[in-house]
């Protein structure tokens, strides 16, 4: 076990979380803050178990959905937190074509390659690169990406550095470099529920801000349309805060209806930008707590968990349904390699990727 010092104001501390299933050990993480904010990372799939907060009244909540132990995440993968990648979302039936030469991915939804394929950066045992305490506690992961894995070309070397520091904010860095052109695209996955995961109310009562203009909406299979549609006067517009559930079972806007509820990417006014900035805030009135979501991407994914239908036993044994959480995932665009008009997702050798990502938690003040 590595723990850091007492006097330290920032803890990073590394210990077992058991075996999987081909025999290898997998770690659990934590960066502890003395203000009462702590995050847990496995390494298996750079995963971010769990993200503990203050509520107004002080008491503290992991506010992640996902399960108590490693081997769930492996026998039973729902992206729970999980880095995905190499390309995060969906690219249309698993294909693109770079340089004039067309490459084949896994086709795992619904016709498409969703997440980087059937075994993508989420069900891989990242690698321990360093742990580091002091006014920001921090742990970088990393992994190998073999030429032709899951039909990317291109050896990919990735890191994932975790680090949290004593305001509340939970960064996260991706960075990737590659010896042969290539596309990429990775984010995490977490799914929240601020009142608490497993909360009996769920998570569509939390009010929601999404700093977008415009949407990209989708095809049947979940595939962008290339249009940007304005959000003004639908069930898309989160410009100013407002309740999730008050649009997600409008069946009358056929997007709700082709996304079972929301999952579609948000244009962000803010495009990509060099220093993350706000993607998108949620709130749950109740609690107090607050989650606001910074980027350097050009979208946001937003997603009310569709597709939970009670079959998974998540933590202490709760059963997890469909709006018991909701996953804000900024990225480069769906299926950008095949729309030419979306910012391109290449990365070219001796220009690596790199994406920054915040979660930044915080109370809001009472109510008046």
């Amino acid at each position: 076990m590595l723990a850091a010092p007492a006097a330290e104001a920032a803890e990073a501390r590394q210990e077992s979380a058991g075996r999987l299933a081909d025999g290898s050990e997998a770690f659990a993480i934590t960066l502890k803050a003395a203000n009462g904010v702590s995050a847990r990372v496995l390494t298996y799939g750079a995963t971010l178990q769990a993200l503990m907060a203050p509520g107004r009244d002080g008491t503290v909540a992991d506010v992640l959905l996902g399960y108590d132990d490693v081997q769930s995440y492996e026998a039973k993968p729902n992206f729970f937190g999980v880095t995905v990648g190499r390309y995060a979302n969906r690219i249309a039936g698993g294909r693109f074509t770079l340089d004039g030469k067309s490459y084949q991915l896994p086709q795992n939804n619904n016709g498409n390659s969703l997440h980087g394929g059937a075994k993508g950066f989420d069900k891989r045992n990242w690698q321990v690169v360093s742990l580091k305490s002091g006014p920001v506690a921090s742990v970088v992961l990393s992994y190998v990406s073999a030429d032709g894995e899951e039909g990317y070309p291109g050896k990919l070397d990735t890191r994932v550095t975790y680090s949290l520091d004593e305001r509340g904010n939970l960064t996260i860095a991706f960075e990737a470099a590659t010896d042969k052109p290539t596309i990429v695209n990775m984010t995490n996955h977490a799914i929240f529920n601020l009142a608490g995961e497993g909360s009996a109310m769920g998570a569509m009562g939390h009010r929601l801000t999404i700093p977008a203009s415009t949407y990209t909406p989708v095809g049947a299979t979940l595939i962008p349309t290339g249009e940007r549609r304005k959000v003004a006067g639908t069930v898309f517009d989160f410009r100013t805060p407002r309740r999730v559930a008050d649009g997600l079972r409008d069946g009358t806007d056929q997007q709700i209806a082709y996304g079972h509820g929301y999952d579609h990417n948000f244009a962000l006014d803010k495009g990509a930008t060099a220093t993350p900035q706000l993607a998108a805030r949620l709130e749950d009135p109740a609690s107090g707590r607050v989650l606001e979501v910074l980027s350097t991407e050009p979208g946001v994914q937003f997603y009310t968990g569709n597709f939970l239908d009670g079959t998974l036993i998540g933590k202490k044994g709760h059963v997890y349904r469909m709006g018991d959480g909701i996953a804000l995932e900024p990225q480069k665009f769906p299926d950008a390699p095949n729309q030419p008009s979306f910012l391109s997702a290449r990365v070219d050798p001796g220009k690596p990727y790199r994406h920054v990502m915040i979660y930044r938690v915080s109370k809001a003040p009472p109510a008046r």
